[in-house]
């Protein structure tokens, strides 16, 4: 039986090339230098008194010590890159090894070939110096001359380790679209600060100048963990300079296995870059284990919310998950994306109106789930001001009757998706969903006891319906892109971290509870209009269409009767709801609610 240990140096396994021919000759030059060198060091110049026959003895054995010694340890294998830090360690490794053998040797033979011991010890500095030098020399013309003509010229925002992460890789791949010509940096202390030979050349205030001194043409934002608001404050200088924005990839993307040393993957900014704020960890991973090895139903599994929550809750292993919509286009699409396929032949889909409260209960007896994420909901806020009552029978009854078939299976946990259009509400869709909220508030506190709740954010990047999804086509299009009033400002946050909320939901809210999550500072629709455009290069029109009926010009959160609090999570509020009798719903009295705006309706909104 044979054993290979894990360190052992690789060998060749082809013929050397010209690469390795070069290598050992400027090394066997730099071990000749280095001796005739530390010969005429010790004899303090006297050239005269240097022994020749006994210096090229010794030239010759420090070559072929170091061609073996280099063997040995696949020195010229080229287990590092060519004048790395990781490839100096090597060489003085090899040098040092290099060094002991010919001081041994002229221990043995110095004497009668007239060499004086020291010689050996002199030389040794001398051929790490002369190594290190030739390595320098050739790294320098390799970067110099690998870079395409065509490669845009860029700035690089941020002399962090990202930045020093992200230029020598840049400068290295002759492959990259992209030459580093400057650094940005806020900190003044890094002034004079130079990354692989790129110098600082200001800070942000300086980049409409840093752009005229160096001739790029895009800019990098090389910060790790960036804040909204600077990458907007950035891009806006960038757009002063007519510079593209470019971003690198999170940090983990860029250390995957196979990215070895070429240029990173840098894209155009996108809106979410720039709109909303930094994405708020929910850590669902360590709380989500009351999914795992349960039976989990999501309605409106096909739109995008309620796909996104159901790709999230199959990571954690439940023991049956059920796609529940009236949407067959969109349960197949959601099926594909969690399955592999979308042959819409398995039990794992269910096409079911929430509206029909036969068919519910009968799909709720046959799968009894444990679990309930409740996303099915009519949610366009102009057309529900055209048909009203659909929403009664879609949001408020729909609702109701997703509540009753869950209280009829038992089911422990029931998540009620909903929106800030339910604070203080003054739309259709508003109305509607707040109902849904006292109705789910009723079923935990008067009939369940269960967990039994609701969740609220605002505008989410990227649904159906969405205004991001609209202005694209609008910008596609040529334009004009439409917002309603140039003040009107919405809360915004992506699909991936409204699913986690209402997941988390599921494991730190109470019974009967609203959770809101904290979406920071509210963003000007007319800002992300303007923003997208620039980002596009196209010269679109912006046309105001006027605030629509209901329509707030600023959204809210939270109720003004309600009090929050975030006692189990710093992002996460809690507040509480009035429960509302699903008894006192009445048709007319809705109907009586959207005429007279909410007046006289204290049971159904308030």
């Amino acid at each position: 039986m044979t054993s290979t240990l894990p360190d052992a140096p690789r060998r060749w396994t082809q013929a050397p090339g010209p690469r390795f021919a070069a290598k050992t000759a400027l090394d066997a030059l730099c071990w000749v230098l280095a001796i005739v060198v530390a010969q005429l060091v010790r004899f303090e110049l006297e050239y005269e008194r240097v022994a020749l026959v006994g210096t090229v003895l010794l030239c010759v054995i420090a070559v072929v010590a170091q061609l073996i010694v280099a063997y040995l340890w696949s020195y010229y294998h080229g287990l590092h890159s060519f004048g790395s830090f990781y490839e100096a360690k090597q060489l003085i490794v090899v040098a040092l090894i290099v060094t002991a053998i010919l001081i041994a040797v002229n221990a043995v033979f110095g004497v009668a070939w007239g060499v004086p011991r020291s010689t050996t010890v002199i030389a040794f500095p001398f051929a790490i110096v002369f190594m290190g030098i030739t390595r320098y020399v050739k790294r320098l013309f390799v970067d110099s001359r690998s870079r395409p003509i065509e490669a845009q010229r860029v700035l690089v925002y941020g002399a962090g380790a990202l930045g020093m992460s992200i230029i020598p890789r840049l400068m290295r791949d002759p492959q990259s679209p992209y030459l580093p010509v400057g650094v940005i940096d806020d900190d003044p202390s890094k002034r004079n600060f130079r990354i692989a030979s790129v110098a600082v050349v200001g800070t942000g205030a300086d980049l409409v100048a840093a752009v005229k001194r160096t001739g790029a043409q895009a800019l990098i934002i090389s910060i790790a963990d960036v804040d909204n608001d600077f990458i907007r404050q950035v891009s806006e200088r960038a757009d002063e300079a007519k510079l593209r924005v470019l971003v690198v990839p999170p940090i983990d993307t860029m250390l995957a296995p196979g990215t070895g040393e070429s240029a990173p993957s840098l894209r155009d900014l996108n809106v979410e870059d720039f709109i909303g704020r930094n994405t708020v960890d929910l850590q669902v991973e360590s709380i989500a284990g009351y999914l795992t090895g349960k039976r989990v139903l999501v309605t409106g599994a096909g739109g995008s919310i309620g796909s996104e929550i159901a790709r999230q809750v199959n990571q954690f292993g439940p023991a049956e998950l059920v796609l529940l919509d009236r949407d067959e286009t969109g349960l197949h699409t959601t099926q594909l994306s969690i399955s592999g396929h979308g042959l819409l032949d398995t039990k794992e889909v269910v096409l079911a109106d929430i509206r029909d409260l036969p068919s519910l209960m009968e799909i709720f007896e046959d799968r009894r789930p444990d679990v309930v994420f409740h996303a099915a909901a009519l949610k366009h806020a102009p057309m529900l001001e055209q048909y009203p009552d659909e929403a009664w029978k879609n949001n408020v009854l729909g609702t109701l009757n997703v509540l009753n078939a869950a209280r009829a299976v038992g089911v422990g946990t029931f998540v009620n998706i909903s929106t800030d259009k339910a604070a203080n509400p003054t739309t259709v869709l508003g109305y509607s969903k707040r109902i849904a909220e006292k109705l789910t508030a009723w079923m935990s506190a008067q009939e369940t006891d269960a967990r039994y709740l609701s969740v609220r954010f605002g505008n989410v990047i990227g649904s159906r319906g969405s205004a991001i999804p609209a202005f694209t086509a609008q910008i596609e299009a040529g334009g004009p892109v439409t917002v309603t009033h140039p003040d009107v400002t919405r809360f915004f946050m992506t699909i991936p971290e409204a699913s986690k909320l209402v997941i988390q939901a599921g494991a730190i809210g109470d019974p009967g509870e609203v959770l809101i999550l904290d979406m920071g500072r509210p963003v000007r629709i007319l800002d992300v209009a303007k923003r997208m455009i620039a980002a596009s290069g196209k010269d679109v029109e912006i046309v105001y269409t006027g605030l629509r009926h209901g329509e707030k010009l600023h959204e809210v959160l939270i109720d003004t009767d309600e009090i929050a609090d975030r006692s189990k999570h710093p992002k996460v509020s809690h507040t509480r709801i009035q429960p509302l009798d699903p008894a006192l719903l009445d048709i007319a009295v809705w109907r009586e609610t959207i005429a007279d705006e909410g007046a006289g309706t204290h049971h159904l909104v308030q």
